[in-house]
């Protein structure tokens, strides 16, 4: 690790059914100082993690999303999960909403694999946007909110559609971004994918990945309501009383790969919209929890991450300063290079300061 800002490694130590799943971590967070959440781009369950020591996390346990929240097809079915937020007692998640293309694979023919990359599929799952309550580094599917117990904590999810969801339709003939949905571009192809989330008083900030517009990546921002139990739908916002706004951010032609708040200032990691490796920084976007309509906003570069070759793509960070004892960053990792990998069940992940 040459990075001048790189301060140590981090070890976590999954239950070993989870050793597959170690590679191919997509959001983190933590809570209470101590709670490391993860989530995984193929599974529908979402992990915590206990500090067990000051470079090391343990203790997994994993937490089904079916039990707090239902799901429009069977768990073994991936959401995609791609970002972790926590708001007023509550963990917020949000799969990709995007379409997928077949992967070609070795050991098949040419032709076999120029069809596989025809092929698009939208998987439902993808498209659940959540929260469940969290109290005491615990998950509920009902609680009584710590403060106001007169005041009932529920799981509840953002209205499905046939295909999709509420957010979704309400997109589709975006001037902007309709095209690329109505158009079913994959996400790694520079279509609509949804990989970052941060949570601020009820308002939810959603980092696309893609599609990058002339080198602008957009955040989307939406406030939800109660519709029926278990249910939210989307409230009119804004100037324009719609049902969402749209934030332009200059990341030098890079997406979205997660958000974080740093304070009041919402933190940006940027890297690649295609699958390929490239660069990958971290940007900061002063006062990010008042945005304003229809600007264009340029945030200041942070810093770079290092990135390998086929290997340690950043997917996720969180606030690591509580634990590091000065400002910074943990990061994680997609498809993790073999010498991050302890044992049968471990995972090195690394910690920078904060330019």
């Amino acid at each position: 690790m040459t990075n001048s800002l790189f301060i140590n490694q981090v070890l976590l130590t999954f239950q070993a059914g989870f050793q597959e799943h170690r590679k191919d971590l997509s959001a983190v967070m933590i809570t209470d100082k101590k709670y490391l959440w993860f989530g995984s781009d193929e599974t529908s369950t979402i992990e915590r993690l206990s500090l067990v020591e000051q470079d090391k996390f343990a203790e997994h346990k994993q937490f089904r999303v079916a039990e707090f929240i239902s799901l429009p097809r069977p768990e073994d079915e991936e959401i995609d999960i791609e970002g972790l937020a926590c708001d007023d007692d509550h963990l917020w998640f949000v799969g990709s909403h995007s379409y997928k293309r077949k992967k070609t694979k070795p050991d098949n023919s040419e032709q076999k694999n120029i069809s596989r990359l025809a092929k698009i599929e939208s998987e439902q799952n993808r498209y659940v946007l959540g929260r469940i309550p969290l109290v005491d580094g615990q998950l509920y599917k009902s609680y009584s909110h710590p403060k106001k117990p007169e005041t009932q904590l529920i799981a509840a999810k953002l209205e499905l559609t046939k295909d999709s969801n509420v957010l979704m339709a309400a997109l589709m003939n975006d001037p902007h971004l309709g095209a690329f949905i109505q158009a079913q571009i994959p996400g790694k192809d520079n279509g609509f994918d949804i990989e970052g989330l941060a949570v601020h008083q009820g308002r939810i900030f959603l980092g696309l990945r893609g599609p990058v517009l002339r080198g602008w990546a957009i955040i989307l921002e939406i406030e939800l309501e109660n519709s029926l139990p278990g249910l939210l739908t989307l409230r009119k916002i804004g100037i324009e009383k719609q049902k969402y706004k749209k934030h332009f951010v200059w990341l030098n032609g890079l997406g979205i790969r997660d958000l974080c708040w740093d304070g009041e200032d919402l933190l940006i990691l940027a890297g690649p919209t295609m699958d390929l490796d490239g660069t990958v920084q971290v940007y900061r976007l002063k006062n990010g929890v008042n945005l304003q309509e229809n600007v264009m906003n340029n945030p200041e570069f942070v810093q770079e991450i290092p990135h390998g070759t086929r290997n340690n793509r950043a997917e996720g960070m969180t606030l690591f300063s509580e634990i590091a004892g000065v400002p910074s960053l943990l990061v994680v990792y997609d498809s993790p290079a073999p010498d991050r990998l302890v044992d049968e069940s471990g995972v090195l992940v690394d910690v920078f300061r904060l330019g």
